[in-house]
């Protein structure tokens, strides 16, 4: 039997991302296709009753209001959504909703530092899996969800095998996948946060196993290590958080956090398991500590060096979920102020187009000199199976639609039925589908840094062949969206995401 030559293929690559679209006319979506021809309808009755005059006014209105919505700029942002954007944005500030003052002269009622925004109604409680972990359990009235958070240690591809990545990026899509099947769960994030290291870590554990009978010379290396590291190096953190719904099927009852803590109880070691097989490292849950620790620096990075001396010293700095949130702040146009700190956040307009290999996310993802806390945060909704295949075929159906629809259809056209008939052949094979999302938010602690700041991240998001957009007049929770909470942010939209995707 001749054996079969593997050293010359080349390097694998991933892609084929779609986002949904329904068919029609014009580019418009169905929903936007099924209002053009009422208002043409709406138009000849005019001309029968009113008269040739007021149709004519009629039609000039319709035909402003059609090239609002057919007019995009380059992520996909027609006229009339950045309009309404900016006149819900006015109508809050007006109203003094983008300020926030928290504590016991602030002007919250209870007199605590409470999460502003979404995170605001979240509840937080503890409990102990099958395991004697303490997991921390996030619960949002508002959305009737419940939240976990697992803290891993990526391994990182330095010196890793090609061979070894590629099973790593296998392992994580069939966790992705799997997550479709895990009965309730409504969404999942993944965020990869850089901060600078204070120094603290290393202090500690160079001075608990420093000897002292060892040589002058030898301590006295020892000592300008540690005083010399910590300038200029980093900690990368990797949180894992998964969203639950409250209600176990549909008409069901909501549970409580008790009820919900015990079932989780028994699931949560099994998905910690698979998830250390994707390369995420040692995977545990989160304390309600920890959780609120990290919500804390999020909110004010100033705190972390005195966290940081408290862990040192051996003392544990107790925390409650009333005290994490800021003192202060204050949402701007495209900006958010937060205590110590301004950060600003983009979020992901287009995927990358074409195929790309596994190290496309890694220059986003490491510290860079110009950002002082980096957050960039992937957002997951998987797709029910029952539902995974209605929306393929759509999609399939819209795509060949586009293309027939002219005599001379664009090769992209071309290219997106070939695309969407793969994602219907893969989803009938048994492959999961996961709507996907990404928010980057970067941190700074003098507002002179922010122009270097978002300048860092155009050019890194371009070299992920992303492209990334602020998130004007929603900086406050587009925030809150990127921190390891299990937010889902469909829920918390007025217009519902499956009206808006047809329009």
């Amino acid at each position: 039997m001749a054996a079969v030559d593997t050293t010359n293929r080349g390097p694998r690559t991933y892609g084929n991302w779609r986002k949904p679209t329904s068919p029609g006319i014009l580019g418009l979506g169905s929903v936007g296709t099924g209002l053009l021809l009422a208002s043409l309808v709406v138009l000849v009755i005019t001309v029968m009753v009113a008269g040739l005059l007021q149709a004519v006014i009629l039609a000039a209105v319709l035909g402003i209001v059609l090239l609002a919505v057919l007019t995009k700029d380059a992520h996909g942002k027609n006229v009339l959504s950045r309009g309404g954007a900016r006149m819900a944005w006015w109508s809050a500030k007006s109203r003094g909703s983008n300020i926030y003052r928290s504590g016991p002269l602030g002007r919250s009622l209870w007199g605590t530092y409470q999460l502003p925004g979404l995170a605001a109604p979240t509840r937080l409680s503890e409990h102990t899996d099958s395991y004697g972990r303490p997991f921390a359990l996030l619960y949002t009235p508002a959305t009737g969800s419940y939240s976990i958070v697992i803290g891993t240690e990526p391994d990182g591809a330095a010196l890793v095998d090609q061979e070894q990545i590629d099973v790593w990026v296998a392992d994580w899509g069939h966790w992705l996948a799997n997550l479709g099947d895990e009965p309730g769960i409504e969404a999942a994030s993944v965020t990869i946060e850089t901060a600078p290291d204070s120094g603290t870590r290393l202090r500690r554990e160079v001075l608990m196993n420093l000897d002292a009978e060892a040589p002058a010379f030898a301590q006295g290396m020892l000592q300008e290590v540690v005083d010399r590291y910590p300038a200029g190096s980093s900690t990368v953190k990797a949180f894992v958080a998964i969203t639950f719904s409250a209600v176990n099927r549909q008409g069901g009852k909501r549970r409580q956090p008790d009820e919900m803590g015990r079932e989780l109880a028994a699931r949560l070691p099994g998905l910690t398991a698979s998830l250390q097989a994707t390369g995420a490292g040692a995977a545990r849950p989160l304390s309600a500590q920890e959780l609120c620790e990290a919500i804390r620096i999020a909110y004010d990075p100033a705190a972390a060096q005195l966290i940081d001396e408290a862990h040192a010293a051996g003392e544990t700095p107790e925390l409650s979920w009333t005290d994490v949130g800021p003192s202060a702040a204050q949402a701007s146009w495209s900006g958010y102020r937060h205590d110590s700190a301004y950060s600003c956040t983009w979020a992901m307009t287009q995927a990358p187009r074409g195929n790309v290999q596994s190290g496309v996310l890694a220059r986003l993802l490491a510290p860079h000199r110009d950002i002082a806390r980096k957050r960039v945060t992937l957002l997951y909704r998987p797709v029910d199976a029952a539902k995974a295949a209605a929306i393929v075929e759509a999609d399939l159906r819209a795509a060949e639609f586009r293309m027939t629809a002219s005599s001379k259809p664009a090769a992209r056209d071309s290219l997106a039925v070939r695309a969407a008939a793969a994602t219907a052949a893969e989803e009938a094979s048994g492959a999961g589908l996961v709507q996907f999302g990404m928010l980057v938010t970067a941190t700074v602690a003098d507002l002179d840094r922010a122009p270097d700041a978002r300048a860092a991240i155009d050019n890194l998001a371009a070299t992920a062949r992303l492209r990334v957009r602020p998130v004007y007049g929603s900086q406050d929770s587009a925030f809150a969206a990127a921190l390891p909470l299990g937010l889902v942010l469909p829920k918390h939209i007025k217009i519902p995401a499956e009206l808006r995707d047809k329009l």
